[in-house]
């Protein structure tokens, strides 16, 4: 049986990601860049300063400078704050709840440094994760895809890969699950095709947090 769940924070624990998007696609408008909303869910997981420098890159044919990196994330994440208070997902509690009831231990791994988000965590979910069991983009210099933000999980956690399992809503968290030799189980709370989750090995996909909460508790028997 598992041990851990190592579980990813917007679009898992938050329904945040419509506003992160529309962040991203209004934060780069204002300096003229134009951009589809919907790619920046492909992006889920980056560091803000990947993301920036993937569009500048590919707009630019240059590299963002860290000033401009840090600049231009500090907007994007002002916007974001903006546009108001991100409700917890649904049956997300429930699911939790089941992890804690089955004496699964959980470990926050984010891609975000989002404070406005992170620093809630204690209230809309009291008990289910730890000071010292959680991983954000503060704490890693490679983000999603890179194995790293997943490996430095495991190392909180103090198991093995084949002790703990991730949760996650988006490939490139699949990628670097899959990368740290950790099960890795998908829900597609996004307009992100279950194809995408394929393609990247998820080992068990699930169309909601809602169809993933009502498997949880016989699923855990079979992990």
């Amino acid at each position: 049986m598992k041990k851990f769940a190592l579980i990813d924070m917007d679009g898992v624990l938050y329904d945040s990601m419509p506003y992160h998007t529309l962040a991203w696609q209004q934060m780069m408008s204002e300096i003229g860049i134009s951009t589809d909303r919907d790619e920046f869910y492909l992006y889920e997981g980056m560091t803000g300063r990947a993301t920036i420098d993937l569009i500048f890159r590919r707009e630019l044919n240059r590299a963002a400078t860290p000033e401009e990196a840090t600049r231009l994330y500090a907007r994007k994440a002002e916007i974001f704050v903006e546009m108001g208070q991100k409700i917890p997902m649904k049956d997300a509690d429930r699911m939790l709840r089941t992890l804690m009831q089955q004496g699964i231990g959980r470990v926050l791994v984010t891609g975000s440094a989002q404070h406005s988000l992170i620093d809630r965590l204690n209230a809309d979910y009291p008990g289910a994760f730890s000071d010292d069991l959680r991983v954000t983009a503060l704490d890693v210099e490679h983000g999603k895809p890179s194995p790293e933000p997943y490996l430095k999980g495991l190392q909180k956690s103090g198991v093995r890969p084949e002790e703990a399992f991730v949760i996650e809503n988006a490939p490139l968290g699949v990628r670097a699950g899959k990368a740290a030799g950790l099960f890795t189980i998908a829900v597609t709370t996004g307009p992100i095709p279950r194809k995408a989750f394929e393609d990247e090995g998820a080992d068990l996909i699930f169309p909601s947090m809602t169809a993933f909460a009502d498997a949880l508790p016989e699923l855990l028997s079979t992990l």
